[in-house]
């Protein structure tokens, strides 16, 4: 069965700031899941420590949002 192709996304200004900022830290996410996958049983204690990995990344994502919208002179919302 054939894969579908990814097609780039276009991305403006602002969405380009973020993109680029957010890179690093989902390539280190990224090598830290892939390890952890890759060891042991997949389920149990690690899916829970996976899943924070997963929400604390998101997290950090938005704090880069709101940096970069700071930054730009937009609104911070809480």
């Amino acid at each position: 069965m054939d894969r579908p192709t990814r097609r780039e996304i276009e991305l403006n200004e602002d969405e380009k700031r973020i993109y680029e900022r957010l890179e690093p830290l989902f390539e280190e996410e990224r090598r830290r899941l892939a390890r952890a996958l890759a060891s042991g049983p997949l389920f149990g204690q690690k899916e829970f420590e996976l899943r924070d990995r997963v929400h604390d990344l998101g997290a950090r994502a938005l704090e880069v949002a709101a940096d970069e919208r700071q930054k730009k002179g937009g609104i911070r919302r809480s």
